[in-house]
């Protein structure tokens, strides 16, 4: 293993263990068996390293989730079961996984003031939302248009976003996975135009 991907490796370590506010250089470069200068030749600083850290870290969440949601989806599942099926195995990463969601949003909390944070952030958040989307529409990725990731990825990613900020500071009154697709049918229900009347268009992006 060469210096940056010990570099790396040490970083997701730290972060996991200590948070991204705690975590310190001189930890990370420890950790990694190489010179704190090491840090700026490969990544330039700390928060660059972190944030590439962090990428690396939720990349093994996905495939940790998307191995247990295949065994868990029915074939013919209809989209409710879908649903509510996806959303019992994403909450329950929320505690598996508690450390990763800490300091995910520890980073959230760091982007204003770091553009380059900012930026990775805001690259990846697209990613996430294209990801989602076809998740929950249960379409190809590939075959998705951008107006589609855009604005469906967008809402599940809320939705998420969401629900992690619930369970990290008050899990007991947390919605469960059944409660959220409950809470989901009422809201579409209360959408859906009422007999005899004319529904509006709904702008789906900002021009």
């Amino acid at each position: 293993m060469g210096n940056r991907e010990a570099l790396l490796q040490a970083a997701k370590t730290c972060l996991l263990e200590k948070g991204y506010v705690l975590t310190t250089a001189r930890d990370i470069a420890s950790k990694a068996g190489v010179s704190l200068a090491a840090i700026g030749y490969h990544f330039g600083s700390k928060d660059a390293l972190l944030t590439e850290a962090l990428m690396l870290a939720i990349g093994d969440w996905e495939q940790d989730f998307h191995r247990a949601l295949q065994s868990a989806i029915r074939p013919k599942a209809a989209p409710a079961e879908r649903f509510e099926t996806i959303w019992k195995r994403l909450i329950e990463t929320f505690e598996t996984h508690r450390p990763l969601w800490v300091a995910n949003f520890e980073l959230f909390a760091h982007a204003d003031r770091l553009p380059d944070l900012r930026r990775v952030l805001g690259k990846n958040m697209q990613q996430a939302w294209a990801g989602l989307a076809a998740l929950f529409l249960n379409v190809e990725e590939s075959s998705m248009d951008e107006q589609t990731a855009n604005t469906m990825g967008a809402f599940y990613h809320a939705l998420l976003t969401g629900l992690i900020a619930q369970f990290l500071i008050y899990p007991k009154q947390a919605l469960s996975a059944r409660s959220l697709t409950e809470a989901m049918r009422r809201t579409s229900a209360e959408l859906l135009p009422k007999p005899g009347t004319k529904s509006k268009p709904v702008k789906t992006a900002r021009k």
